[in-house]
């Protein structure tokens, strides 16, 4: 059975305070489930800012997108979510990947190692299981067994990770997959998790609504195919029937975006949101 869509925002830079509780009010009027907060230097403290961000809202969840594993230790993380979610009230998603890109780079700046793909392949399901165990045994805890986990990644081993272990599936694709592109992923999720499959929400974050490409992006690496399905297209009509057509052949009901594009998509939000 195909679950009712959900929509996230992706948001990490604010000029101040002021303006990132006012964000996230802003996502919560538009419909949007949950603000989401990358993990790097370069961007806002992902727990600070997520708590900010939840003081400001009523009902608007607060995630992480994603927590870097290679840089975190996993007991110190989970009583800090655990805290989290307490002062949220309930609202907490948590997700955690084995880096970005560029988390390399992040992580030499802190003067800790990087590891191996396998290396950070556990260092994630560490961290899954810090997460279950501070949230099974604490007493601020607001939700038992936790909240839902979100894992992203699109390697044969982070996907088997998830399979047994994540909530929430975020496809991490290179930015130019086509559609087509998105069926290995998730038939490798499929074939991993077996009967679990059905309970796993798929994700994928858009890097583009509409023609214009975001402005931070520099004129020279504006290389996004025309079919990429990081991108959407078309009428708000369109775009619903694109995210329909990929929920039913697929099985993607929770889609994210850059705050940048929050406006662009919320008229596709005000469409299938809980549908």
């Amino acid at each position: 059975m195909s679950k009712d869509f959900r929509f996230g925002i992706v948001a990490g830079l604010a000029p101040d305070a002021a303006a990132w509780t006012a964000t996230a009010r802003r996502a919560e009027d538009l419909g949007y489930s949950t603000l989401l907060v990358p993990d790097t230097l370069r961007t806002l403290p992902p727990l600070l800012a997520m708590t900010a961000a939840a003081t400001a809202t009523s009902v608007l969840r607060v995630g992480t997108f994603v927590l870097a594993a290679p840089y975190r230790n996993p007991r110190l993380l989970a009583h800090e979510l655990a805290g989290l979610d307490f002062l949220s009230g309930g609202r907490l998603e948590v997700g955690v990947g084995g880096g970005r890109a560029d988390a390399r780079q992040d992580a030499a700046a802190l003067g800790v190692p990087y590891g191996t793909a396998g290396e950070r392949v556990a260092q994630v399901r560490s961290v899954i299981g810090e997460v279950r165990a501070a949230f099974a045994a604490g007493r601020t805890a607001v939700r038992r067994p936790g909240p839902p986990v979100l894992v992203a990644g699109a390697g044969p081993r982070m996907l088997a990770l998830a399979a047994e272990e994540a909530d929430i599936v975020a496809l991490a694709v290179p930015p130019d997959t086509p559609e087509e592109g998105l069926r290995a992923p998730v038939g490798i999720l499929r074939d991993e998790a077996g009967a679990r499959f059905d309970d796993i929400e798929l994700s994928m974050n858009l890097l583009q609504v509409g023609d214009g490409p975001p402005p931070w992006v520099p004129e020279g690496l504006r290389t996004t195919s025309a079919d990429a399905a990081a991108v959407l297209r078309g009428s708000p009509r369109e775009m619903a029937e694109t995210l329909l057509r990929r929920r039913d052949e697929l099985g993607i009901s929770y889609v994210t975006v850059n705050g940048f594009f929050a406006d662009a998509l919320a008229p596709v939000v005000d469409l299938l949101a809980g549908r």
